[in-house]
Protein backbone atom coordinates (compact mmCIF):
# COMPACT_ATOMS: atom_id res chain seq x y z
CA UNK A 1 0.00 0.00 0.00
CA UNK A 2 1.49 3.39 -1.03
CA UNK A 3 1.79 5.99 1.99
CA UNK A 4 -1.03 7.65 3.38
CA UNK A 5 -0.09 10.79 3.81
CA UNK A 6 2.86 10.89 0.78
CA UNK A 7 5.98 12.99 1.38
CA UNK A 8 6.46 15.78 -0.36
CA UNK A 9 10.12 17.03 -1.30
CA UNK A 10 11.07 20.47 -0.06
CA UNK A 11 11.49 21.38 -3.92
CA UNK A 12 7.86 20.40 -4.84
CA UNK A 13 6.39 22.58 -1.37
CA UNK A 14 8.54 25.54 -2.49
CA UNK A 15 7.26 25.60 -6.17
CA UNK A 16 3.71 25.32 -4.93
CA UNK A 17 4.24 28.16 -1.99
CA UNK A 18 5.62 30.47 -4.63
CA UNK A 19 2.52 30.79 -6.84
CA UNK A 20 -0.06 29.49 -4.37
CA UNK A 21 -3.62 29.90 -5.27
CA UNK A 22 -6.24 28.73 -3.19
CA UNK A 23 -8.27 28.53 -6.98
CA UNK A 24 -5.20 26.45 -8.76
CA UNK A 25 -4.28 23.77 -6.08
CA UNK A 26 -2.26 20.52 -7.70
CA UNK A 27 -3.54 17.21 -6.56
CA UNK A 28 -0.32 16.51 -4.12
CA UNK A 29 -1.19 19.48 -2.49
CA UNK A 30 -4.61 18.21 -1.44
CA UNK A 31 -2.67 14.81 -0.02
CA UNK A 32 -0.38 16.69 1.98
CA UNK A 33 -0.50 20.62 2.57
CA UNK A 34 1.53 20.68 5.27
CA UNK A 35 4.72 21.36 3.92
CA UNK A 36 3.53 24.20 1.69
CA UNK A 37 1.80 25.75 5.07
CA UNK A 38 5.28 25.08 6.72
CA UNK A 39 7.17 27.38 4.11
CA UNK A 40 4.40 30.20 3.74
CA UNK A 41 3.96 30.31 7.51
CA UNK A 42 8.00 30.87 7.46
CA UNK A 43 8.10 33.11 4.44
CA UNK A 44 4.64 34.88 3.77
CA UNK A 45 2.46 34.45 6.92
CA UNK A 46 0.26 37.36 5.94
CA UNK A 47 -0.03 36.30 2.11
CA UNK A 48 -1.64 38.46 -0.66
CA UNK A 49 -3.16 35.95 -3.17
CA UNK A 50 -3.84 36.27 -6.73
CA UNK A 51 -7.12 37.47 -5.97
CA UNK A 52 -6.56 40.19 -4.17
CA UNK A 53 -7.16 38.66 -0.40
CA UNK A 54 -4.88 37.32 1.74
CA UNK A 55 -3.78 33.86 2.99
CA UNK A 56 -2.75 33.94 7.18
CA UNK A 57 -1.29 31.01 8.50
CA UNK A 58 0.41 31.93 11.91
CA UNK A 59 -1.60 31.09 14.81
CA UNK A 60 -1.50 34.31 16.60
CA UNK A 61 -2.21 36.37 13.53
CA UNK A 62 -5.77 33.89 13.49
CA UNK A 63 -6.57 34.13 17.23
CA UNK A 64 -6.13 38.28 16.77
CA UNK A 65 -8.59 37.80 14.19
CA UNK A 66 -11.12 35.86 15.71
CA UNK A 67 -10.94 37.93 19.21
CA UNK A 68 -11.82 41.31 16.92
CA UNK A 69 -15.21 40.30 15.95
CA UNK A 70 -16.03 44.74 15.68
CA UNK A 71 -13.11 44.83 13.07
CA UNK A 72 -13.51 41.49 10.35
CA UNK A 73 -16.77 40.05 9.43
CA UNK A 74 -17.93 36.91 9.33
CA UNK A 75 -20.92 37.58 6.94
CA UNK A 76 -20.42 36.59 3.72
CA UNK A 77 -23.48 38.63 1.94
CA UNK A 78 -20.09 40.73 -0.21
CA UNK A 79 -18.10 37.63 -0.60
CA UNK A 80 -20.63 34.97 -1.78
CA UNK A 81 -22.92 36.73 -3.82
CA UNK A 82 -21.12 36.47 -6.89
CA UNK A 83 -19.57 33.70 -6.51
CA UNK A 84 -23.27 31.99 -6.84
CA UNK A 85 -25.20 34.97 -8.05
CA UNK A 86 -27.91 36.80 -6.79
CA UNK A 87 -31.36 34.39 -5.76
CA UNK A 88 -29.27 30.97 -5.88
CA UNK A 89 -30.33 28.83 -3.12
CA UNK A 90 -26.55 28.30 -2.12
CA UNK A 91 -26.44 32.41 -1.87
CA UNK A 92 -29.10 32.08 0.06
CA UNK A 93 -28.25 29.46 2.43
CA UNK A 94 -24.48 30.51 3.55
CA UNK A 95 -25.26 33.63 4.12
CA UNK A 96 -27.91 32.91 6.51
CA UNK A 97 -26.53 30.18 8.76
CA UNK A 98 -24.95 30.58 12.02
CA UNK A 99 -21.44 30.56 10.84
CA UNK A 100 -21.07 33.24 8.33
CA UNK A 101 -23.26 36.21 10.24
CA UNK A 102 -22.71 38.27 12.47
CA UNK A 103 -24.46 39.83 15.68
CA UNK A 104 -27.52 40.17 16.29
CA UNK A 105 -28.50 37.04 14.12
CA UNK A 106 -25.76 35.68 15.26
CA UNK A 107 -26.34 35.83 19.04
CA UNK A 108 -29.94 35.07 18.41
CA UNK A 109 -29.64 31.59 16.88
CA UNK A 110 -26.55 30.50 18.70
CA UNK A 111 -28.38 31.11 22.32
CA UNK A 112 -31.27 29.32 20.33
CA UNK A 113 -29.12 26.08 20.23
CA UNK A 114 -26.70 26.54 22.19
CA UNK A 115 -29.96 26.05 24.97
CA UNK A 116 -30.45 22.46 23.39
CA UNK A 117 -26.55 21.45 23.54
CA UNK A 118 -26.19 21.80 27.47
CA UNK A 119 -23.76 19.92 29.84
CA UNK A 120 -26.78 17.98 30.97
CA UNK A 121 -27.77 17.75 27.43
CA UNK A 122 -25.06 16.20 25.64
CA UNK A 123 -24.27 13.73 29.03
CA UNK A 124 -27.88 12.19 28.65
CA UNK A 125 -27.13 11.44 24.77
CA UNK A 126 -23.86 9.51 25.70
CA UNK A 127 -25.98 6.03 26.14
CA UNK A 128 -27.86 6.48 23.08
CA UNK A 129 -24.44 7.39 21.40
CA UNK A 130 -22.92 4.02 22.75
CA UNK A 131 -25.81 1.60 21.52
CA UNK A 132 -25.47 3.03 18.40
CA UNK A 133 -21.72 2.60 17.92
CA UNK A 134 -21.83 -0.77 19.27
CA UNK A 135 -24.43 -1.80 17.01
CA UNK A 136 -21.78 0.26 13.86
CA UNK A 137 -19.49 -2.65 15.52
CA UNK A 138 -21.61 -5.62 15.67
CA UNK A 139 -22.52 -4.83 11.66
CA UNK A 140 -18.40 -4.21 11.05
CA UNK A 141 -17.76 -7.67 13.15
CA UNK A 142 -20.28 -9.99 11.27
CA UNK A 143 -18.73 -9.07 7.79
CA UNK A 144 -14.98 -8.94 9.24
CA UNK A 145 -13.96 -5.22 8.14
CA UNK A 146 -15.40 -2.75 5.84
CA UNK A 147 -14.96 1.04 5.54
CA UNK A 148 -13.52 3.43 8.34
CA UNK A 149 -16.29 6.16 6.71
CA UNK A 150 -18.92 4.72 4.84
CA UNK A 151 -19.58 2.43 7.57
CA UNK A 152 -18.86 3.66 11.15
CA UNK A 153 -17.43 7.36 10.75
CA UNK A 154 -20.07 8.74 8.88
CA UNK A 155 -23.37 6.95 10.45
CA UNK A 156 -22.73 8.33 13.59
CA UNK A 157 -23.07 12.21 13.18
CA UNK A 158 -25.90 11.45 10.81
CA UNK A 159 -28.01 9.83 13.37
CA UNK A 160 -26.85 12.37 16.20
CA UNK A 161 -27.91 15.62 14.22
CA UNK A 162 -31.07 13.55 12.94
CA UNK A 163 -32.02 12.83 16.16
CA UNK A 164 -31.65 16.31 17.56
CA UNK A 165 -33.66 17.69 14.47
CA UNK A 166 -36.15 14.66 15.19
CA UNK A 167 -35.79 13.52 11.30
CA UNK A 168 -37.10 9.94 10.99
CA UNK A 169 -35.14 7.40 10.71
CA UNK A 170 -36.57 6.46 7.12
CA UNK A 171 -36.23 9.52 5.71
CA UNK A 172 -32.25 10.13 6.71
CA UNK A 173 -30.90 8.49 3.56
CA UNK A 174 -29.98 11.67 1.38
CA UNK A 175 -28.60 13.49 4.48
CA UNK A 176 -24.93 12.56 4.10
CA UNK A 177 -25.40 13.63 -0.11
CA UNK A 178 -27.09 16.37 0.89
CA UNK A 179 -24.18 18.05 3.56
CA UNK A 180 -21.68 16.73 0.98
CA UNK A 181 -22.45 18.84 -1.96
CA UNK A 182 -23.89 22.16 0.10
CA UNK A 183 -20.43 22.29 2.12
CA UNK A 184 -18.23 20.69 -0.80
CA UNK A 185 -19.65 23.95 -2.42
CA UNK A 186 -17.24 26.26 -0.20
CA UNK A 187 -14.47 25.63 -2.17
CA UNK A 188 -12.18 28.24 -2.97
CA UNK A 189 -12.89 27.43 -6.91
CA UNK A 190 -16.38 25.45 -8.21
CA UNK A 191 -16.87 23.56 -11.31
CA UNK A 192 -20.52 23.82 -12.84
CA UNK A 193 -21.69 20.09 -11.33
CA UNK A 194 -20.32 20.76 -7.97
CA UNK A 195 -22.49 24.47 -8.23
CA UNK A 196 -25.45 22.83 -9.93
CA UNK A 197 -24.96 20.44 -7.22
CA UNK A 198 -24.87 22.31 -4.45
CA UNK A 199 -27.68 24.70 -5.49
CA UNK A 200 -30.31 21.19 -6.15
CA UNK A 201 -28.98 20.00 -2.78
CA UNK A 202 -30.17 23.42 -0.65
CA UNK A 203 -33.35 23.21 -2.60
CA UNK A 204 -34.03 19.78 -1.74
CA UNK A 205 -33.19 20.15 1.84
CA UNK A 206 -35.04 22.97 2.52
CA UNK A 207 -38.13 21.96 1.27
CA UNK A 208 -38.13 18.31 2.80
CA UNK A 209 -37.21 20.70 6.20
CA UNK A 210 -40.72 22.75 5.49
CA UNK A 211 -42.89 19.81 5.85
CA UNK A 212 -40.82 18.61 9.05
CA UNK A 213 -41.43 22.09 10.62
CA UNK A 214 -45.05 22.19 9.88
CA UNK A 215 -45.27 18.65 11.29
CA UNK A 216 -43.41 19.76 14.26
CA UNK A 217 -45.55 22.95 15.07
CA UNK A 218 -48.91 20.47 14.68
CA UNK A 219 -46.88 18.19 17.11
CA UNK A 220 -44.23 20.03 19.46
CA UNK A 221 -41.24 17.89 20.78
CA UNK A 222 -39.57 18.68 24.15
CA UNK A 223 -37.61 21.79 23.78
CA UNK A 224 -34.80 20.93 26.03
CA UNK A 225 -33.70 18.35 23.89
CA UNK A 226 -35.36 18.61 20.33
CA UNK A 227 -33.55 21.85 18.63
CA UNK A 228 -36.13 21.68 16.23
CA UNK A 229 -38.90 22.57 18.09
CA UNK A 230 -36.86 24.85 20.37
CA UNK A 231 -35.65 26.93 17.10
CA UNK A 232 -39.40 26.91 16.39
CA UNK A 233 -40.61 28.69 19.73
CA UNK A 234 -37.72 29.99 20.87
CA UNK A 235 -37.46 33.73 21.19
CA UNK A 236 -34.08 35.90 21.48
CA UNK A 237 -34.79 39.42 22.78
CA UNK A 238 -38.22 39.30 21.73
CA UNK A 239 -37.56 37.55 18.38
CA UNK A 240 -38.43 34.88 16.39
CA UNK A 241 -36.54 33.28 13.78
CA UNK A 242 -37.80 34.13 10.54
CA UNK A 243 -38.72 30.63 8.34
CA UNK A 244 -35.89 30.95 5.80
CA UNK A 245 -33.62 31.26 9.52
CA UNK A 246 -35.30 28.48 10.91
CA UNK A 247 -34.79 26.56 7.32
CA UNK A 248 -31.33 27.16 6.34
CA UNK A 249 -29.92 27.16 9.99
CA UNK A 250 -31.47 23.04 10.08
CA UNK A 251 -29.26 23.03 6.91
CA UNK A 252 -26.28 24.46 8.82
CA UNK A 253 -26.78 22.08 12.13
CA UNK A 254 -26.61 19.20 9.79
CA UNK A 255 -24.30 20.02 7.70
CA UNK A 256 -22.06 21.43 10.81
CA UNK A 257 -22.12 18.25 12.77
CA UNK A 258 -21.99 15.98 10.04
CA UNK A 259 -18.97 16.91 7.99
CA UNK A 260 -16.63 17.80 10.42
CA UNK A 261 -17.18 14.89 12.96
CA UNK A 262 -16.88 12.40 10.34
CA UNK A 263 -13.58 13.97 9.15
CA UNK A 264 -12.61 13.81 12.84
CA UNK A 265 -13.58 10.01 13.26
CA UNK A 266 -12.46 8.69 10.20
CA UNK A 267 -8.73 11.36 10.28
CA UNK A 268 -8.06 9.51 13.58
CA UNK A 269 -8.69 6.03 12.75
CA UNK A 270 -6.47 6.70 9.85
CA UNK A 271 -3.84 8.34 11.60
CA UNK A 272 -3.33 5.81 13.85
CA UNK A 273 -2.05 3.51 11.08
CA UNK A 274 0.89 5.59 10.32
CA UNK A 275 1.46 6.36 13.82
CA UNK A 276 2.15 3.18 16.01
CA UNK A 277 3.38 4.82 18.97
CA UNK A 278 0.06 6.79 19.08
CA UNK A 279 -1.64 3.77 18.58
CA UNK A 280 -0.05 1.56 21.53
CA UNK A 281 -0.91 4.43 23.28
CA UNK A 282 -4.54 4.53 23.05
CA UNK A 283 -4.71 1.18 23.27
CA UNK A 284 -3.52 1.04 26.22
CA UNK A 285 -5.93 3.52 27.30
CA UNK A 286 -9.15 1.77 26.10
CA UNK A 287 -8.42 -1.70 27.91
CA UNK A 288 -11.23 -2.27 30.26
CA UNK A 289 -10.03 -4.03 33.28
CA UNK A 290 -11.88 -7.06 34.85
CA UNK A 291 -12.26 -4.81 37.95
CA UNK A 292 -14.62 -2.15 35.84
CA UNK A 293 -17.84 -4.16 35.97
CA UNK A 294 -19.82 -0.66 34.99
CA UNK A 295 -17.54 -0.47 32.11
CA UNK A 296 -16.82 3.28 31.82
CA UNK A 297 -15.57 4.54 28.92
CA UNK A 298 -12.27 6.22 29.13
CA UNK A 299 -11.29 9.99 29.06
CA UNK A 300 -9.83 10.45 25.96
CA UNK A 301 -10.25 14.49 25.67
CA UNK A 302 -6.75 14.71 25.11
CA UNK A 303 -6.56 12.41 22.22
CA UNK A 304 -9.20 14.05 20.71
CA UNK A 305 -7.90 17.18 21.30
CA UNK A 306 -4.30 16.21 19.47
CA UNK A 307 -6.37 14.58 16.26
CA UNK A 308 -8.30 17.77 15.50
CA UNK A 309 -4.75 19.46 15.89
CA UNK A 310 -2.76 17.54 13.84
CA UNK A 311 -5.43 16.91 11.10
CA UNK A 312 -8.04 19.48 11.64
CA UNK A 313 -11.39 18.86 10.23
CA UNK A 314 -11.45 22.55 8.77
CA UNK A 315 -8.81 23.26 7.35
CA UNK A 316 -9.94 27.19 6.71
CA UNK A 317 -11.91 29.99 7.61
CA UNK A 318 -12.89 33.05 6.12
CA UNK A 319 -13.22 37.13 7.42
CA UNK A 320 -13.63 40.32 5.72
CA UNK A 321 -12.12 43.30 6.87
CA UNK A 322 -14.74 46.30 7.84
CA UNK A 323 -11.92 49.14 8.10
CA UNK A 324 -8.02 49.61 7.22
CA UNK A 325 -6.33 47.42 10.05
CA UNK A 326 -3.35 45.41 10.23
CA UNK A 327 -2.66 41.99 11.24
CA UNK A 328 0.53 40.05 11.50
CA UNK A 329 2.25 43.77 10.29
CA UNK A 330 0.98 43.74 7.03
CA UNK A 331 -1.55 46.76 6.51
CA UNK A 332 -5.08 45.63 5.08
CA UNK A 333 -7.41 47.55 3.35
CA UNK A 334 -11.02 48.48 4.09
CA UNK A 335 -13.13 45.38 2.02
CA UNK A 336 -10.09 43.31 2.50
CA UNK A 337 -11.31 39.56 2.35
CA UNK A 338 -9.03 36.88 4.52
CA UNK A 339 -8.59 33.36 4.54
CA UNK A 340 -7.92 32.02 8.04
CA UNK A 341 -5.63 28.89 7.36
CA UNK A 342 -6.53 26.53 10.72
CA UNK A 343 -4.31 23.62 9.03
CA UNK A 344 -1.13 25.69 8.95
CA UNK A 345 -2.06 27.15 12.79
CA UNK A 346 -2.66 24.13 14.18
CA UNK A 347 0.95 23.28 13.42
CA UNK A 348 2.63 26.37 13.86
CA UNK A 349 6.17 25.82 16.16
CA UNK A 350 5.79 29.23 17.92
CA UNK A 351 2.42 27.14 19.44
CA UNK A 352 2.86 23.87 19.78
CA UNK A 353 6.16 21.41 20.12
CA UNK A 354 7.05 19.34 17.65
CA UNK A 355 3.84 20.28 15.86
CA UNK A 356 4.31 17.80 13.21
CA UNK A 357 4.61 15.12 15.32
CA UNK A 358 0.97 13.50 16.46
CA UNK A 359 1.23 13.72 20.43
CA UNK A 360 -1.08 12.05 22.01
CA UNK A 361 -0.05 12.93 25.59
CA UNK A 362 0.09 17.04 24.52
CA UNK A 363 -0.93 18.66 27.16
CA UNK A 364 -2.50 22.64 27.26
CA UNK A 365 -3.71 21.79 23.69
CA UNK A 366 -4.92 25.55 22.59
CA UNK A 367 -5.79 24.29 19.25
CA UNK A 368 -8.53 25.94 16.55
CA UNK A 369 -10.19 23.05 15.20
CA UNK A 370 -13.39 24.80 16.45
CA UNK A 371 -12.40 28.43 15.83
CA UNK A 372 -12.19 30.66 18.77
CA UNK A 373 -14.42 33.81 19.84
CA UNK A 374 -17.49 34.32 19.43
CA UNK A 375 -17.95 32.30 16.46
CA UNK A 376 -16.35 29.35 18.61
CA UNK A 377 -18.20 25.52 17.72
CA UNK A 378 -21.61 25.61 18.93
CA UNK A 379 -21.41 21.74 19.26
CA UNK A 380 -17.55 21.18 20.17
CA UNK A 381 -18.90 18.91 23.37
CA UNK A 382 -21.09 17.33 21.46
CA UNK A 383 -18.02 16.50 18.87
CA UNK A 384 -15.57 15.54 21.39
CA UNK A 385 -17.79 13.18 22.97
CA UNK A 386 -18.90 11.32 19.41
CA UNK A 387 -15.02 11.10 18.75
CA UNK A 388 -14.14 9.72 22.15
CA UNK A 389 -16.67 7.14 22.23
CA UNK A 390 -16.29 6.11 18.48
CA UNK A 391 -12.27 5.72 18.51
CA UNK A 392 -12.31 3.93 21.83
CA UNK A 393 -15.07 1.73 21.35
CA UNK A 394 -13.94 1.16 17.76
CA UNK A 395 -10.49 -0.02 19.00
CA UNK A 396 -11.37 -1.36 22.07
CA UNK A 397 -13.25 -4.02 19.88
CA UNK A 398 -10.96 -4.24 16.93
CA UNK A 399 -7.51 -3.76 18.13
CA UNK A 400 -6.06 -5.04 15.54
CA UNK A 401 -7.33 -3.32 12.27
CA UNK A 402 -5.71 -2.66 9.54
CA UNK A 403 -6.49 -0.63 6.02
CA UNK A 404 -7.09 -3.27 2.64
CA UNK A 405 -6.13 -0.39 0.40
CA UNK A 406 -4.95 3.25 -0.26
CA UNK A 407 -7.90 5.27 1.92
CA UNK A 408 -9.38 7.80 -0.87
CA UNK A 409 -8.75 11.58 0.05
CA UNK A 410 -12.06 14.10 0.24
CA UNK A 411 -9.71 15.94 -2.45
CA UNK A 412 -10.77 19.54 -0.91
CA UNK A 413 -8.87 22.21 0.71
CA UNK A 414 -11.70 24.13 2.95
CA UNK A 415 -12.60 20.34 5.13
CA UNK A 416 -9.78 17.56 5.38
CA UNK A 417 -10.64 14.03 5.76
CA UNK A 418 -11.54 10.59 3.62
CA UNK A 419 -14.41 9.21 0.99
CA UNK A 420 -13.10 5.62 1.58
CA UNK A 421 -10.69 3.69 3.85
CA UNK A 422 -11.17 -0.05 3.30
CA UNK A 423 -9.68 -2.02 6.40
CA UNK A 424 -10.03 -5.45 7.94
CA UNK A 425 -11.18 -5.73 11.66
CA UNK A 426 -8.39 -8.25 12.49
CA UNK A 427 -4.56 -8.80 12.10
CA UNK A 428 -2.76 -9.08 9.02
Amino acid sequence: MTPITPPMSPARARDIAASFDLRALPADFYANPYPVYALLRETAPVRRMPDGSYFLTRYADLVAVYRDAQTFSSDKKVEFTPKYGAGAPLLEHHTTSLVFNDPPLHTRVRKLIMGALTRRAITDMEPGLVTLVDSLLDSIEARGGGDLIEDFASAIPVEIIGNLLGVPHADRGPLRDWSLTILGALEPKLTPEQEALGNHSVSEFTAYLQALVAERRRRPGDPEHDVLTRLIQGEEAGEKLSETELLQNCVFILNAGHETTTNLIGNALVALQEWPGAREHLLSKVKLPAQNPQRLEPDLTVEIDEFLRFESSNQLGNRRALKACQVGGVDLPEGALLTLCIGAANRDPAQFDHPEQLDLTRENNRHLAFGFGIHQCAGLSLARLEGRIAVGRFLQRFPDYHLTAAPTRGGRARFRGFLNAPFAAGSS
